[in-house]
């Protein structure tokens, strides 16, 4: 859950402000570069917020389907490589392709 929060934190922080420009302005007021970086940083906090819904219904149907065996099989280290893996999913598709 704080992953999501982190997610949904940073598109109200990094990325809905320069949108709000953009809509305010009717372009891109901001300097060129930021341009680039900036869909990126949307592409991937909006990716991380999905995809960190997606991890949290699987954790979620692991626990319903077996909760006798539930805390052996997700451990602390297991779910930080979740979280780990899911960040890095958003980057990859966000910052490779733009």
């Amino acid at each position: 859950l704080v992953s999501l929060f982190m997610s949904d934190l940073l598109v109200g922080l990094v990325v809905m402000p320069p949108a709000m420009l953009n809509q305010l302005y009717g372009r891109w007021v901001l300097w060129g570069d930021f341009c680039s970086l900036w869909a990126s940083f949307d592409v991937m906090c909006c990716s991380a917020s999905i995809l960190n819904l997606c991890t949290i219904s699987l954790d979620r149907y692991l626990l319903i389907i077996s909760p006798l065996k539930y805390k052996m099989r997700m451990t602390s280290c297991r779910a930080l490589c979740l979280i780990l893996a899911t960040w890095a999913v958003a980057a990859l598709t966000s910052f490779l392709p733009i």
